[in-house]
């Protein structure tokens, strides 16, 4: 019998992220961010922590994603601003960066509630894609959720050295079609570039909220509406 492609699914996540093992790795969040509230790096300070905790490299992961320092969260948050402040606007979309996100929760995947209140999923993309199932969901949520917000146009940005981001790109057009929001998909070598420093972007990219000028998480507020039940691990602060 043939199952549906279920995107970032691993079968230790159910052990790993929930029970005493999440109440282990919230101890091991609190102890990271103290790290680097005094300066010290990301990758030394989360090696140091995983280290003591015996933590698997998927909790690793997920520690890495979801903790911040006090600085950064409060940058992060004085610069988000809500869905209703982007009617008439035009909003700037991380295109694999959200559509992954919202494939792992119609897959009913691990997804990690982060400390500056976004969403993220440990999928991955290591420059291979491929669609699946719930990607034309995904992708509906997304033009339906904009739509709602009275945005004036969306652009999206998908990385060119991604395989089948060409294919992704069309079915993004092809979809958008049955929508009055004006949509154009950009093909890029480099996405991050094109969208730092910019304004109402939708993103969970840690390094393009510290630079952009504001952002939605929209994200967020899609999978907490969805009808599906999402797994999410809470390492929120």
């Amino acid at each position: 019998m043939e199952t549906k492609p279920k995107r970032g699914f691993d079968r230790a996540d159910r052990d790993d992220f929930t029970g005493s093992a999440l109440l282990r790795l919230k101890a091991a969040r609190e102890e990271l961010k103290w790290l680097l509230d005094r300066g010290y790096s990301m990758d030394t300070a989360a090696t140091f922590i995983g280290n003591h905790h015996s933590l698997t490299a998927r909790q690793r992961n997920a520690l890495k994603r979801s903790v911040s320092s006090t600085g950064d969260l409060q940058n992060r948050l004085k610069k988000l601003i809500t869905p209703a402040e982007i009617s008439g606007r035009k909003v700037l979309v991380d295109g694999f960066n959200i559509i992954i996100t919202l494939e792992t929760a119609l897959s009913g995947s691990l997804l990690i509630l982060c400390g500056d209140g976004v969403i993220r999923d440990l999928a991955g993309l290591r420059g291979t894609y491929h669609l699946i199932p719930q990607t034309d969901l995904a992708i509906m949520l997304i033009l339906q959720s904009l739509e709602s917000t009275g945005a004036s146009s969306a652009r999206i940005y998908l990385d060119s050295p991604v395989s089948n981001s060409g294919r992704l790109r069309q079915r993004i057009l092809e979809i958008s079609s049955s929508f009055q929001l004006p949509v154009e998909v950009i093909l890029a070598d480099d996405t991050d570039k094109m969208m730092e420093g910019n304004e109402n972007i939708i993103t969970g990219d840690s390094i393009l909220l510290d630079s952009c000028i504001s952002w939605i998480n929209l994200t967020r507020d899609i999978i907490m509406g969805i009808e599906v039940d999402p797994f999410i691990a809470d390492l929120s602060e």
